[in-house]
């Protein structure tokens, strides 16, 4: 709950802010406490959060599905091993209509892009406060700052597009060959009279890939994290808009179950179809 000391612009800066790890401008390392100290840290700074969050969420994952796999059978299922075959029929299902080559690493990769991303996503559905209030200044004292929403970070999300970007590039090469590849970017759409401008032309449709796939995460992520801070702050505000700002919470949490699954699954199926345009020879 928002706190009656500080004012809504700080409460909102303050549920906005990494924990970050960097080196300070003496030399020394250590996590930053205050706006100054964390613009002071420069490009190697770590958001430990972030990193914390994600590679929780990651391991949650294998540890369950690889749990359902040991635990399979060909007799009753369990509930959990029944998900788990629904998630890999939906995946194999989306991987065979948007990817027509053969190979074995995309629908692995689409169904650990969409679970996790989905996880680091569903974060957003507990109430801001609460683990920032646990492991913060009132609670067990551990930080100052805590965001557990990964995908509101753009460093996450553009690490998971360049990711994806590299597999992209590696496949472009790797099937086509250098020759058809360079070929691709430099001859299309207008013909090699106009090679310069085919060049620009594909390569910012090649740059945009990962970019459009890590701006339109964080975007609607950050956007619904601002929105449940901003209905915390009516908690502070009395009786009556505590009550209508519970109310909105509710909704916007209904609302945002489809948002966050939404976002997943975009990513997911961009991933793929990339994939496939990777693939894919052009004559």
């Amino acid at each position: 709950m928002a706190s009656e000391t500080i004012t809504s612009a700080e409460y909102i800066k303050h549920h906005l802010t990494n924990l970050t790890y960097g080196q300070f401008p003496d030399g020394t390392w250590g996590f930053a406490n205050n706006a100054e100290e964390l613009s002071s840290m420069g490009f190697w700074a770590f958001h430990v959060d972030t990193l914390g969050w994600s590679i929780f969420l990651g391991i949650f994952f294998l540890y369950f599905f690889i749990k359902a796999a040991n635990k399979a059978n060909a007799g009753v299922p369990s509930g959990f091993q029944n998900f788990a075959e629904a998630m890999v029929e939906f995946i194999d299902e989306s991987v065979r209509g948007s990817f027509t080559p053969k190979n074995p690493i995309v629908a692995p990769l689409a169904m650990t892009v969409f679970i996790w991303i989905f996880l680091m996503n569903f974060m957003d559905l507990i109430p801001v406060d609460w683990i920032p209030y646990l492991v913060g200044d009132h609670g067990l004292g551990l930080v100052h700052y805590m965001k557990v929403v990964p995908t509101t970070d753009p460093n996450a999300t553009f690490a998971m597009a360049f990711g994806v970007f590299f597999l992209i590039l590696f496949y472009s090469f790797t099937v086509k060959g250098t020759k058809n590849f360079i070929a691709e970017l430099t001859l299309q759409p207008l013909g090699k009279w106009a090679m310069p401008f085919n060049l620009i032309l594909e390569g910012v449709g090649l740059i945009a890939k990962p970019i459009s796939l890590s701006l339109r995460l964080f975007g609607n992520m950050y956007a619904g994290e601002m929105i449940f801070i901003l209905i915390a702050l009516m908690y502070g505000a009395g009786y009556v808009l505590g009550a209508f700002g519970g109310l909105l919470q509710i909704l916007w949490a209904l609302f945002h179950i489809l948002i966050i699954t939404l976002q997943a699954f975009i990513f997911m199926t961009l991933t793929i179809v990339y994939l496939d345009m990777a693939h894919q020879e052009h004559h």
